[in-house]
């Protein structure tokens, strides 16, 4: 009997053994699944492309992709990626634009596809940055208008950002939430025009000046907007969620703790078996 007892015994601080080894295991491993992606968004301001389709690293990521749409983020493998545009239905032979772009783990990108005839087609990455302050909202400008030339931005009668130039975005401004007009001016051509928003606190808000000043397809603005992520420096692998790192290990402390609980218990079972048998072997 003692020498089951015993066996009882070391099985359990085994399961022990192992349920340690396991937890020490996993944890790197989801930390790294979790710094291995960045999020890429697209958006399609060339106005000599027509509709698109988009390939990335050979497999197709959007179908007929219209002028002036902005995608949500997408979640991808940190490194180099070859980025493939061509006509919609066309195929990738046809591709008109054929480049790489490389991210960074934990990153946010914007790429957009410019360029207003077939010898200036390309690719524009920006990084993004949707960290917020608690109560505020954020803004940004990115100038994908050819010729539209360096523009300012002013709201309130204060401007706010100056000589910004084609295939550049401007910095965040941090504001509080409310409605808004914005002006904005091609110095250029002195022409004004306002863009009016209605902010709200937490939101993240990218606004894409992109088509032809006087051409076709004529300027607009495309506003998009994602939730900003507070004390952190880019959003998950959702733009609305908390990233892999963080919430993977608490899954696995529950197993650690279930598998812990069911070791120690078989340890005290094992353990009052000897102390009884000694008892009364006495």
């Amino acid at each position: 009997m003692r020498s089951k007892t015993l066996l009882a015994f070391v099985k359990a601080v085994s399961i022990f053994s192992a349920a340690l080894a396991l937890i020490l295991w996993l944890l790197p491993v989801g930390q790294a699944a979790a710094q291995g992606n960045a999020l890429v968004r697209v958006v399609h301001a060339s106005p000599a492309a027509g509709n698109v389709d988009v390939f990335v690293d050979g497999g197709k990521l959007l179908s007929n992709f219209a002028f002036g749409t902005v995608t949500d983020y997408v979640s991808v493998a940190a490194g180099p990626h070859r980025i493939q545009v061509a006509p919609a239905g066309k195929g990738i032979d046809a591709a008109v634009i054929n480049e790489t772009v490389s991210v960074d783990a934990d990153m946010a990108y914007t790429v957009a596809a410019i360029g207003d005839s077939a010898a200036n087609l390309g690719l524009q990455a920006f990084v993004d940055n949707n960290q917020l302050s608690s109560g505020m909202a954020k803004v940004r400008v990115y100038h994908l208008s050819p010729n539209a030339g360096p523009v300012d931005i002013a709201t309130g009668g204060k401007t706010v950002i100056s000589g910004l130039t084609y295939k550049n975005a401007s910095d965040y401004l941090s504001v509080p939430p409310g409605s808004y007009t914005f002006n904005v001016t091609a110095t250029q051509a002195n022409a004004t025009v306002p863009v009016s928003a209605t902010l709200q606190s937490g939101m993240v808000y990218s606004v894409f000046a992109v088509g032809l000043y006087k051409g076709t397809p004529e300027l607009k603005f495309v506003v998009a907007a994602v939730s900003g992520v507070p004390g952190m420096p880019n959003t998950g692998s959702d733009p609305n969620a908390m990233p892999q790192s963080m919430a993977t290990p608490t899954a696995q402390l529950w197993l650690f703790g279930l598998i812990s609980l069911l070791a120690l218990a078989g340890l005290g079972i094992g353990a009052r078996e000897i102390v009884g048998r000694r008892r009364r072997s006495a």
